[in-house]
């Protein structure tokens, strides 16, 4: 019988592991040692790298195999079969397609991709790898910010000047514990959220903050649909709208504020530019109806008292807002 061996640290999105190894086979993870909060979901990396349903070699569409490029070929796409190929006929068939479609229209035409979520890394990340590939053999089409986060980025860079407040770095917990009476959580605070990063937290730090925040004396609301978008220990007041009213919502709380004076309108002289634009749009002279508590209530189906409480409590402390990714990942979520 052999015996287990650990080797060296490793990474995934769930956060840094050491993986445990019997015959060459990875039997189980160990959990990195200083981490405060581990992750369960890396339990599930021995499944993952032996599951029956991995693609073990290339694979390709049996109509394109057969016919090549174009005509008929296209006609089982969606429903056609796969055959398994040798790495050798993988690389010349792409490299035969490859020079074939630049050769025709120009690298300008091939479209590089893929985004790498997948991978864990610089080195092992897909998306770079592509690229890099691509520029070495003449260049390619590119897209700009991401399907993930580009809303928060594009708007959060006009409104704020930056979009350091989508992608960081962000305020410190540090900061928010000392400094903070309310916070006001857009999608809430889910803690399960914060155990997966793209390239893998070493430590995962939020449940412990929030737990200092609350010892604090920082009260939070969650406005989710989700109840559970709230860690119970928080106590949070929730808030739970109509989904994809939250841009509604944010709008009559700004403008409870504007109407009863609780703005800063010193600040937003100095500071903002544009003001006044909105300032109409909030009030109704331009854009339609006036973007009141009532307004957002008929959308949201949270009542209109609610959100102006809300609007004068949050004008009355330290607030602080979050706003989770998924609001910009929807109809209107910029």
């Amino acid at each position: 019988m052999s015996t287990p061996e650990s080797s060296s640290l490793n990474s995934s999105h769930w956060g840094a592991f050491e993986p445990v190894v019997d015959g060459g086979r990875l039997t189980a993870v160990r959990p990195f040692a200083r981490d405060p909060d581990p992750s369960d979901v890396i339990n599930s990396l021995p499944d993952a790298v032996h599951h029956a349903s991995r693609v073990a070699q290339p694979a390709v569409r049996v109509g394109w195999l057969r016919h090549g490029p174009g005509g008929s070929a296209r006609e089982g796409r969606g429903a056609d079969a796969y055959v398994s190929v040798t790495w050798e006929r993988a690389f010349e068939l792409i490299a035969t397609e490859l020079r074939r479609v630049i050769d025709s229209h120009g690298n300008q035409s091939i479209f590089a991709g893929s985004y790498g979520w997948g991978s864990v890394g610089r080195f092992h990340h897909a998306q770079s790898q592509l690229k890099r590939f691509m520029v070495r053999l003449g260049g390619f089409t590119g897209s700009r910010e991401s399907y993930s986060t580009a809303a928060g980025v594009v708007l959060a860079t006009r409104v704020l000047g930056s979009a350091q407040a989508v992608g960081g770095p962000a305020t410190s917990w540090q900061s928010v514990v000392e400094n903070t009476d309310l916070i006001v959580a857009f999608g809430g605070l889910p803690i399960r959220n914060t155990q997966v990063t793209v390239g893998g937290a070493i430590e995962h730090v939020t449940r412990g903050w929030l737990h200092k925040a609350k010892a604090a004396g920082v009260e939070f609301v969650n406005i989710s649909p989700m109840r559970d978008d709230a860690a119970p220990f928080l106590d949070a007041e929730w808030l739970a709208p109509r989904p994809h009213s939250d841009t509604a919502i944010v709008l009559a709380l700004a403008h409870t504020i504007l109407t009863e004076g609780l703005h800063d309108a010193d600040f937003l002289g100095r500071y903002a530019v544009g003001f006044d634009r909105f300032r109409d749009y909030l009030l109704g002279r331009e854009g339609g109806a006036p973007k009141d508590a009532e307004w957002a209530s008929r959308l949201s189906e949270i009542p209109a008292d609610t959100i102006r409480a809300l609007a004068r409590r949050m004008a009355n402390s330290r607030t602080f807002i979050t706003m989770n990714w998924s609001l910009q990942r929807s109809d209107h979520g910029e």
